[in-house]
């Protein structure tokens, strides 16, 4: 029975990644039309492995382990909110919204939805979601694993390269319309 939930969560996983892949997709052939730069390219292919990574531990040592946490409503509860503030960032930024790092400039920078009281929610969603879905199946090494992985990427390499990004095309110390646009790729 166990398996059969894990396979069906899985399934579900990939099926919305896929989704929201050929959004992003989307959303970036419409931000280069409008004139973006893109950041962080060399780093992007570490998330993929960790997200692969993460989907192929959980399902493995899930299916080991046989099992559905004992405080499942809980892991279940984050895995929930995770999702409905994934939208709320997806949805408040629109065509704006991008797996990768893409900045139009002469756009002001999105201050509505979570993005009013967090500077990153996108990523604080994912996070609950790397942790909540392993901890549903009693996966508590790729739980954690994912998680350190997820936050030391972050830290280390995906939020300063953005927020580099950011600062450069939104700062108002800088006045330079040519030496913002002439950036096509930071890393």
């Amino acid at each position: 029975m166990v398996v059969w939930v894990i396979l069906f969560v899985a399934i579900l996983t990939v099926v919305q990644r896929i989704i929201e892949l050929r959004l992003a997709r989307h959303n970036q052939k419409w931000a280069i039309s409008q004139g973006a730069s893109e950041y962080g390219s060399k780093h992007y292919p570490l998330f993929f492995i960790l997200h692969s990574g993460w989907l192929i531990g959980w399902v493995i040592e899930g299916g080991f382990n046989n099992s559905i946490s004992g405080i499942w409503p809980a892991w279940l509860s984050l895995f929930l909110f995770a999702q409905i503030l994934r939208y709320w960032c997806i949805t408040s930024l629109g065509d704006f919204w991008n797996t990768r790092i893409l900045v139009i400039p002469g756009r002001k920078e999105v201050r509505s939805g979570p993005y009013r009281f967090l500077r990153h929610p996108n990523y604080l969603a994912v996070a609950f979601e790397l942790l909540a879905i392993p901890f549903l199946f009693n996966a508590v090494y790729t739980a954690v694993i994912a998680t350190c992985a997820n936050a030391l990427l972050l830290i280390v390499v995906r939020i300063p390269v953005e927020e580099r990004a950011l600062v450069l095309f939104y700062s108002n110390d800088c006045d330079n319309k040519e030496e913002k646009g002439s950036h096509k790729e930071a890393n």
